[in-house]
């Protein structure tokens, strides 16, 4: 989990997915060893000598300039994310500790969306406190034993997942990449790396996930999520971090007005007698895993 092996592994498999045509170079003459670019045509492309270029993907290359980071995320075709992401690993933030408040106030917040599925989670995605339409969404992390409130290892670990999401496949890889991410910006967060070990060993999937090296991080968008009284639904989903606890995400799901999906989340909230305004809580417990 060292800076410089993430970052030979991050720009390893980016010259993976190139091939000389793609960046303006003739073949390479001789056969292919391996897919993607050579050290040699990425240092050419962009205009940095090979001896510079594998020094910088080797870890060894001290005070690198932002033109050269530029130059090298332009040949390989980074997209925002993987060009933060380049820049994290080059450059990795100092290590702070961040301690998580838990301010009433987040979890007033929380119960008071009433039939708007909520949670509160940290960034290495443990559950610190849900609503009770998020927990008829995804499940009833407060009776999980506390090593278990954890949304990654719900997804991997726990067959309900599979069926919460018709769409396991793309929704556990996106949530590896975010993990890849979170750990570049912050390597020195022991939760994130912990948990990252345990899930590459308990997990096949995981692993497999994690050596595609995609990054991300994506704070709103749609998931299909099922429920075994009303269906599957198609539902938006909004991450927000507050600015006083930049450790925790509130996440938010709403359907479209007037879509059938929004019916479906409506018809369930009445099945659960969960109306608007303030309801018991219910669904905050005390600390995360390893709070």
């Amino acid at each position: 989990m060292r800076q410089p092996n993430e970052l030979r592994e991050f720009l390893r498999s980016r010259r993976a997915r190139l091939s000389p045509a793609e960046v303006g170079l003739p073949p390479g003459r001789g056969g292919r060893r391996v897919d993607g670019l050579r050290r040699e045509e990425i240092a050419m492309a962009a205009g940095v000598s090979v001896d510079y270029y594998t020094r910088l993907e080797q870890g060894r290359a001290g005070n690198v300039s932002d033109q050269v980071l530029g130059a090298v995320a332009d040949v390989m075709r980074l997209n925002a994310a993987e060009r933060s992401h380049l820049m994290d690993l080059v450059r990795p933030a100092t290590a702070v500790a961040r301690p998580v408040h838990r301010r009433s106030v987040l979890h007033a917040l929380l119960h008071s969306l009433g039939p708007v599925p909520a949670l509160l989670q940290t960034t290495p995605m443990d559950i610190v406190a849900i609503n009770r339409m998020g927990r008829a969404l995804l499940d009833d992390f407060g009776a999980m034993p506390r090593a278990e409130r954890n949304l990654a290892r719900w997804i991997f670990l726990n067959p309900k997942a599979r069926i919460v999401y018709p769409d396991w496949a793309e929704v556990a890889s996106t949530k590896v990449a975010f993990l890849r991410t979170a750990l570049g910006h912050d390597p020195g967060d022991t939760r994130l790396r912990d948990l990252v070990d345990d899930l590459m060993e308990r997990s096949p999937e995981f692993a497999r996930f994690w050596a595609d090296y995609r990054v991300v991080y994506c704070t709103y968008g749609t998931k299909r999520l099922h429920h075994p009284d009303v269906g599957t639904m198609t539902l938006d989903f909004e991450s927000l971090v507050p600015a006083a606890d930049p450790d925790l995400h509130l996440i938010i799901y709403t359907g479209s007005p007037g879509s059938p999906s929004a019916e479906k989340l409506t018809e369930l909230a009445d099945r659960l007698q969960i109306g608007g305004g303030y309801c018991v809580p219910g669904g905050t417990f005390g600390g995360a895993p390893g709070a």
